[in-house]
């Protein structure tokens, strides 16, 4: 009898290449196909208790990817959003002005997640990475930290 280790192993080798050709034919980038897939897998192999049938896995597979697009479209109108509080009309140097100033009011863990995040143009992995913080933790204070600014800072400019 096998160990649970090489049949997880022997079964990888038997299907990896079509799991992730179909991961990749339904996200919209590589890395998005890998993470998909290797979620995918896992979540499989555990409900099943062992070696998956391939249409549960497919299932997975179609399901995360549904899940990661929609966040990622959530994600860029949150951004889209933001960038309108960040380009506000009248006096530039006024409103840079009231922007530093409402930055110093926010909590620090949530002005640092900020600054990297949008000026300084990392991913939340890479600010998560960065702060030594889950990346969930990292998304949620840009989150409220966007909130803050956009409750403080909208009624101010129009």
């Amino acid at each position: 009898m096998a160990s649970p280790t090489q049949d997880w192993n022997d079964w990888l080798a038997e299907n990896a290449a079509r799991f992730l050709l179909f991961a990749r034919q339904q996200t919209r980038c590589e890395h998005d196909a890998e993470d998909v897939l290797q979620e995918s897998l896992v979540e499989s192999w555990q409900r099943a208790g062992g070696r998956p049938d391939a249409p549960l896995v497919f299932a997975t597979i179609r399901r995360r990817a549904i899940d990661l697009g929609r966040s990622n479209d959530r994600r860029v109108v949150r951004e889209q959003e933001s960038s309108e509080l960040f380009s506000p009309a009248g006096s530039d140097r006024e409103a840079a002005e009231m922007l530093a100033h409402e930055l110093r009011r926010l909590p620090p863990e949530q002005r640092d997640v900020l600054t990297l995040k949008f000026w300084g143009g990392l991913t939340f992995a890479e600010v998560a990475a960065t702060l030594e913080i889950p990346q969930g933790t990292a998304a949620s204070r840009y989150r409220l930290a966007l909130e803050s600014l956009r409750e403080t800072l909208t009624p101010s400019l129009t």
